[in-house]
Order: C-alpha cells, then structure tokens, then sequence
C-alpha cells in the first residue's frame, strides 16, 4: 500500500512539474507577442494630389516635392512608415474625415470652412495665389480679371477665392491645374490663379508661352489635416512641425525645391 501511494505521489509531482512547464512556456510565448505587437509600428497613410509641382508631384512613378519629403520626416521622426495615397484634391477632406487616411498634406490652405470638418495642424509653409497668364495677354492688374474666364484647380482655394470674387459663370474649374493651362494654351480661358510656387514651376517649363501677373492675388497658410479630434495624431504631427522649423530642416526641404 505504502508502494502504491509512493508511486501515486510521484505521478502527481511529474504532472504537475509538467503542468507548471506549460504554463511558463505559454506566459513567455505570450508575453512575445505582446512585445512584437508593440513594436509593429502602425503606417501612417496620407492623402495627397499628386498634380500639384514643387509640392508634390510624380516623378517616373515616385512621388516627390516638398510635401512628400516633410510627411516622410515626419514619419521618420515618428518610427512609423508613410504611405501615399494618390487622389482628387476635393476627395481629400472626406477621405481623412472617414479615416481612409491619417492626414491630407496637398498644399491645403487652412480655411474656416474646412475647419469645421478637420483639424489642422500648425503652419509649415506661407504661400500666395499668384495669377499666370498667356505671355501675349493685356491683363495687368487683378481688376482688369473682372469678366474674363479664370481656370482653377477644383476644390482648392483658387476655386474658393475666384468664385466669390468673379462669380461661378467666369470660372472653368479643373481636376489639375496643368489642364487649365493647356486650356489657357488654347485661348479657351484668360488666366489661371495657383499657388505661385506650382505657377512659376509650369511657366519656368514654356516661359514663352506663359507669364505672372506681379501682384498677389492672395496670401495663406499651408497646414496639414486631420480627422476631427484626432488630438494625439495632431500633437504629435504639431511637435515633429515645430522641431523641423527650429533645427531648419523644414527650410532645407523648401530651399531644395524653391530656389
């Protein structure tokens, strides 16, 4: 009896020793994949319209510009990998409202209205509305606009601006604005108001063809959006912002592209 109840006890050492390896082994195994689930960082997608040179742009199938190189950093500094998503300028708010995309970064001029749909990060670039027009045309003020056709990028703050001042019948709106200018190439329209950085890139390329009117037709700020209360997103955007103006990086990037 005393044999039996020995062996018995050490049958219940073993299964339980086994038993106490198991659980080790399953806890560790856990834990591993706790650690590796943490250290995935997450790819932030961001939504741009490639059609919009030197802020972004393609190049042989790569997207370039001076967007492209500051939402990559941004990553960069982050640890989380930037994808670009490629589509319509006036499909950007409503592709980052429905979280298809982290943030929009397109040369978008913050603006009250789309405040009410977005949250915009902190300024990382001045620009001005600039007014390009066919090299041979008599415009020479941006009075003498009144009752001429005007060709804009559709959704942006061109659009916005020229249809209050100009009225919706005198604007021929474009999905790019490199359109607008083939239009204006073929005398359909008398001018086109872009940003003047994206218009001195398109007349630097045909100066014979093409010239700016010397004054602004308007001054913006470009900021990046996101969805509505995404607070950490935009915080974290808002300091990578602020370090890249403060150690310069944000100019060396702009510099690269505006001489």
């Amino acid at each position: 009896m005393k044999k039996l109840l020995s062996i018995s006890l050490s049958l219940m050492m073993i299964l339980s020793l086994f038993a106490c390896g198991n659980k080790t082994t399953s806890s560790n195994t856990n834990a591993n994949t706790n650690v590796n689930a943490n250290t995935q960082a997450k790819k932030l997608i961001m939504c741009t319209n490639a059609e919009f040179p030197p802020y972004e742009y393609k190049d042989g199938g790569d997207f370039k510009g001076i967007d492209i190189e500051v939402a990559k950093l941004i990553g960069q500094k982050l640890g989380q990998e930037v994808e670009v998503l490629d589509i319509a300028f006036d499909s950007l708010i409503p592709t980052v409202m429905s979280g298809k995309a982290d943030f929009a970064m397109a040369g978008m001029t913050v603006t009250e209205d789309r405040k009410e749909n977005v949250d915009f990060s902190h300024t990382y670039q001045t620009a001005v509305q600039a007014v390009a027009l066919p090299a041979n045309s008599t415009i020479a003020t941006i009075d003498d606009l009144n009752g001429k056709k005007i060709g804009v990028q559709q959704g942006t703050t061109g659009d916005i601006y020229c249809s209050g001042d100009y009225g919706n019948e005198n604007i021929e709106r474009y999905p790019k604005i490199l359109d607008g200018f083939q239009a204006m190439k073929a005398g359909k329209i008398d001018a086109c108001v872009v940003d003047d950085q994206v218009a001195k890139t398109i007349v630097a390329t045909e100066p014979s063809l093409y010239k700016l009117l010397d004054t602004a037709y308007a001054e913006e700020e470009y900021a990046i959006a996101v969805k509505k209360g995404n607070t950490e997103l935009l915080d974290k955007i808002n300091k990578v912002i602020d370090e890249l103006k403060a150690s310069g990086e944000l100019k060396t990037i702009v510099d690269k592209y505006i001489k």
